[in-house]
């Protein structure tokens, strides 16, 4: 049974969306600090904790500069991580859907930065922050915030509420975080690491309508192969079909891209299940492109 779970993971890794690549790792963390932490608490807590939560004190911070990372992944309780886990599944897949699976990880991974750095800046000045900050909340809800900024009018079915569209969802989320952060609240530095994950992602998808990819230094470029004198050669002879070629590409490049922008401005008009089936098989096309 190991044996099979284990490949399961394997395959999921090489050949699943970036969702499923991060919830895995999330669990396999989890599973790891949490036999720890019920074994050795006091190692857990004393020695091990510590070195991958994120410190509040920049000085501590300055020894350990890695918890900026570690932090995301690391859940205090199987509620932590599978609250997280399931708004990562289910806005995670709506991001791939309509942004591509690539810019997953790093709407992920700059939001949890931005709410760890967020996080630590409120320590120094607001006296009732806590001390250490652990949790992908803030990197999950940054990924929330750039499907809800997308596609607002995009509908979810919810228990006991029925379809909700998600950008009521999303300003649930930013009005229980707001009032999450007052001295009262028990986790009022966890609650201002979620605003920042939010904001970034509302961020990253502004930027892209403005034509900046933040995330573009984690996509990996299509490695070019020196050209010999003889390929130099045959390039010279094809010249005029390639160009061809390139521009009948060029063209059937333009006409998806004016497809999917008719299709992303039906999502927001009509939600997600007003598409039809060719509709959705363009924009799953587009999105793995």
């Amino acid at each position: 049974m190991l044996g099979s779970i284990a490949q399961d993971i394997r395959d999921t890794m090489s050949h699943g969306n970036m969702v499923m690549k991060l919830i895995i790792v999330n669990f396999l963390v989890f599973i790891v600090t949490a036999l720890l932490e019920a074994f050795l608490p006091s190692t857990y807590h004393s020695h091990i904790l510590p070195w991958i939560a994120l410190p509040g004190d920049l000085t501590v911070f300055i020894t350990r500069p890695w918890t900026l990372v570690t932090h995301m992944f690391v859940h205090g309780g199987i509620w932590h991580i599978a609250w997280n886990m399931i708004m990562l599944y289910w806005f995670g897949n709506i991001t791939g859907d309509l942004l591509n699976d690539k810019r997953v990880l790093p709407i992920y991974f700059f939001g949890g930065l931005a709410g760890g750095l967020l996080y630590m800046a409120s320590y120094q000045v607001l006296p009732y922050v806590g001390s250490m900050a652990i949790g992908a909340s803030a990197a999950v809800l940054s990924v929330v915030f750039a499907a809800v900024l997308t596609a607002p009018e995009y509908r979810m079915h919810l228990l006991l509420l029925g379809e909700v569209r998600i950008k009521y969802i999303g300003l649930a989320i930013l009005f229980l975080d707001l009032i999450g952060t007052s001295a009262t609240a028990d986790n009022s530095g966890g609650h201002i690491a979620h605003l920042g994950g939010s904001l970034f992602g509302l961020f990253f998808v502004y930027l892209l309508r403005k034509g900046t990819d933040l995330g573009s230094v984690f996509y990996k470029s299509e490695p070019r192969k020196a050209a010999t004198g003889r390929a130099r050669l045959r390039v010279a002879h094809k010249s005029e079909s390639i160009l061809k070629k390139q521009a009948e590409a060029n063209e059937k490049t333009t006409d998806i891209s004016k497809k999917v922008d008719q299709i992303l401005e039906k999502i927001k008009k009509e939600g997600y299940d007003s598409l039809s089936d060719s509709e959705k098989e363009i924009l799953y096309k587009a999105s793995k492109s």
